[in-house]
C-alpha cells in the first residue's frame, strides 16, 4: 500500500490515479483544508479504481499515530501535504512553517518506529534555489535563502530528511524539485481545484476569462527577460504525476543509486507570463482581460529546469506541449462552469 499524503490535492490527486492504474493499492490522507471530499469521486471516475481514504490532520501526532497503527502494510510514502501559495506564506510565515513541516517530523518519527525501509517520496519545489545564477536550473545549483517562507519549508524539509537519513539507515527517499504544474487530467474528472482566490497564474487566467474576476493583474513588466514578465518553467499536471510513480517504483525495485536523490521535474523551457496567455488565447479563441500590476514580494526573475539527470536515470521526460496544458485547463473550468451552471 502506498500512502499519499494530501493526496485530494491538485499534485496529489492526479498522482493517485496514476498509481492507481500502474495497479497500486493506494491510502489517501487529507484534512480537505484547500480541497474537496469531491476530488475523491472524481478519482475515481477518471481512473475506475476508488483509494482508501482517511480525512485526518497530519499536525495532530496522536493521529499520525494512529495512521500507522491501522494501516501496517504501508510499502512507500508521497508526501505532498503542505500549504504551497508563495504570496500566502510571506502574509502567514507561522502557518506555513506548523503545516509544512511539523507533519514530516510526524511522519519520520512514525517510519522509525517500523524499522524497516519505507521509501518517502517528497514534494519539494524549485523555489528552494531562490534566484538562479546559471540558466537551466541542475540539481547541483547551490540551495540560497528562500524568497518566500514556503520556499523555506521546502528547503528545511529537505534537510530533515537528509538528516533523518544519517541517522536511520534504513530510511530512504526521493526529492522532487518541480517546477510550475498546470493543466488537468484528460479525463476532466480531476483538475486544480483552488479555494478561494487562485494563488497561480493558470487558475487566475481561466477564471478570469469565464467571468468570476474582472481582470488578471500581472505582477511586473520591468523583469530583466525579453518582454519584461516573469518566466517560469510549466509542466502538465500528467507528466508531473507520472514521475512519481516512476520515482517511486524505482525505490521499491531498490534501483536507486543511493539513499537520498534529487531530481528536477519540469519541461527544460522557460515562459514568460505574456507568453501563457498568449497561449492560452490561441487554444481557447478567448481575449483576456488583464493590466499590468507592481511586482509581488518573493517572486523571482527566471526559473527554468535542467532536467538532464531525471531524464537520463527515471527515464522519464515531459511529453505535453504548454498549449496541451492550457488546453486542458480550459476545457477544465469549462466543465466547472457547467457544473455549477445545473446545479
Amino acid at each position: 500500500m502506498i500512502l499519499v499524503t494530501g493526496g485530494l490535492g491538485y499534485i496529489g490527486s492526479h498522482t493517485t490515479v496514476e498509481l492507481l492504474e500502474e495497479g497500486f493499492k493506494v491510502l489517501v490522507v487529507d484534512d480537505l483544508s484547500n480541497s474537496s471530499i469531491e476530488v475523491l469521486r472524481g478519482i475515481e471516475r477518471a481512473c475506475g479504481k476508488k483509494p482508501f481514504f482517511e480525512r485526518l490532520s497530519l499536525n495532530e501526532r496522536m493521529s499520525v499515530k494512529s495512521l500507522f497503527h491501522n494501516y501496517r502494510d504501508i510499502d512507500g510514502i508521497i508526501h505532498f501535504a503542505a500549504s504551497k501559495a508563495v504570496g500566502e506564506s510571506v502574509s502567514r510565515p507561522l502557518l506555513y512553517y506548523d503545516n509544512n513541516l511539523t507533519p514530516l517530523i510526524y511522519l519520520l518519527q512514525e517510519v522509525e518506529m517500523l524499522d524497516r525501509d519505507i521509501p518517502i517520496v517528497f514534494s519539494s519545489s524549485c523555489t528552494v534555489y531562490g534566484e538562479p545564477d546559471t540558466l537551466p536550473i541542475t540539481e547541483e545549483a547551490p540551495l540560497k535563502k528562500a524568497k518566500s517562507p514556503y520556499g523555506n519549508t521546502k528547503r528545511i524539509g529537505e534537510e530533515i530528511l537528509a538528516d533523518a537519513l544519517r541517522a536511520n539507515k534504513k530510511l530512504s527517499t526521493v526529492i522532487l524539485r518541480y517546477f510550475n504544474p498546470i493543466g488537468a487530467h484528460d479525463s476532466l474528472e480531476i483538475g486544480e481545484l483552488p479555494i478561494g482566490t487562485p494563488q497561480n497564474l493558470v487558475p487566475f487566467i481561466t477564471q478570469t476569462a469565464m467571468g468570476r474576476h474582472e481582470k488578471l493583474i500581472v505582477f511586473g513588466d520591468d523583469y530583466p527577460t525579453p518582454d519584461g514578465t516573469c518566466i517560469r518553467d510549466y509542466i502538465h499536471i500528467v507528466d508531473l504525476a507520472k514521475a512519481h510513480v516512476t520515482a517511486l517504483q524505482r525505490t521499491l525495485k531498490g534501483e536507486e543509486r543511493n539513499r537520498y536523490e534529487v531530481f528536477n521535474l519540469g519541461t527544460g523551457k522557460g515562459h514568460s507570463v505574456y507568453e501563457v496567455i498568449d497561449s492560452f488565447e490561441r487554444v481557447s479563441g478567448t481575449k483576456l482581460n488583464y493590466e499590468i500590476g507592481p511586482r509581488r514580494e518573493g517572486d523571482v526573475v527566471e526559473a527554468y529546469a535542467d532536467v538532464s539527470r531525471a531524464n537520463e536515470f527515471l527515464g522519464w521526460k515531459a511529453d505535453l506541449s504548454l498549449d496541451q496544458a492550457m488546453m486542458s485547463a480550459w476545457k477544465w473550468e469549462e466543465k466547472l462552469r457547467n457544473t455549477i451552471k445545473h446545479r
